[in-house]
């Protein structure tokens, strides 16, 4: 049978640009037009809701906090796999009250039956959820950002909680602070990524474990625009912007990309797949274990 794909996102009656801690952040910006720029982001985020359940997916929508501006990026929150959410510590001082707040928001997961267990990493093992370790479904594994944010002695944990391999990737550029701006794996297995972003060890581990026919090279433009930071939903891609040449490359491999405008939370250094958190992944050997002889669950 097939389950439906399902993501959490945060409202964002309180989102706002009032900091940077990453080069993309512009509050002087933000500033120009505070009421206007709200409104954009209101309807921004609603769009994304709508590309996402476009593709056959599920929300989940929680409400933010005042003063919790980058609540909205709950990919930063946790890393979720076969129902368990490890949540995450924050490395930055702005963003550490909102552990408490997800914390609270797994946890009503968990009692409508969408996850099985909720865990915090211990304190000071900085790691920020899915934008620093993306799950790789063709290969059974993660992918684990580490330099910026995450440190590198959290890997340890998560493989450990897991019980699946996480593959460090060491980041190299302030500009991509986690994973997620630079890396996105798409359905078929091709990652599509920045080589620039990454150290020679890193290029080497993932040239090493990827063919290098599933190898998608990005551009400056992909980045600027965080084309690379987008949710792959079956062959649909949803992003923020594409440029022709890349929604043709795309479209070569039999992906259909769904472009919504979220220039708001752009100025904040964060995008489609920041924005959401998948919380339906299992691997294969849970999901065997999960199903009833005969029966297969298809994710997507």
């Amino acid at each position: 049978m097939s389950v439906p794909p399902r993501f959490l996102m945060v409202a964002p009656t309180h989102y706002n640009v009032s900091y940077s801690i990453n080069p993309w952040m512009d509050p002087g910006r933000w500033r120009q037009d505070p009421q206007g720029m709200h409104a954009q982001a209101q309807a921004a985020s609603a769009a994304l809701c709508q590309a996402l359940q476009g593709t056959g997916a599920e929300v989940e929508l929680a409400p933010g906090s005042a003063g919790l501006p980058d609540m909205v990026f709950p990919a930063n929150s946790a890393v979720v796999l076969d129902g368990k959410a490890l949540l995450s510590r924050f490395r930055h001082p702005e963003r550490r009250a909102e552990e408490e707040r997800f914390l609270a928001i797994f946890k009503a997961l968990q009692a409508k039956g969408l996850l099985r267990e909720v865990a915090q990493l211990p304190p000071g093992c900085f790691q920020e959820g899915a934008g620093d370790c993306v799950w790789d479904a063709t290969r059974q594994q993660f992918w684990g950002g580490f330099g910026p944010r995450s440190s590198r002695q959290a890997l340890a944990a998560i493989a450990s909680h897991f019980g699946h391999e996480v593959v460090p990737l060491e980041l190299t550029s302030s500009r991509c602070y986690h994973l997620d701006v630079c890396f996105c794996v798409l359905s078929g297995g091709e990652i599509f990524y920045l080589p620039e972003a990454l150290t020679p060890e890193a290029l080497r581990t993932l040239r090493t474990r990827v063919d290098e026919r599933l190898l998608i090279e990005a551009s400056e433009d992909d980045l600027v625009h965080f084309s690379l930071n987008a949710v792959c939903v079956g062959r649909h891609i949803v992003m923020s912007r594409c440029t022709p040449a890349l929604r043709e490359r795309l479209q070569g491999r039999g992906y259909t990309v769904v472009e919504v405008d979220l220039s708001p939370f752009m100025l904040s250094g964060g995008s489609a797949y920041c924005m959401s958190l998948r919380l339906d992944w299992q691997s294969q050997a849970f999901a065997a274990g999960a199903q009833s002889p005969g029966t297969v669950a298809k994710h997507y």
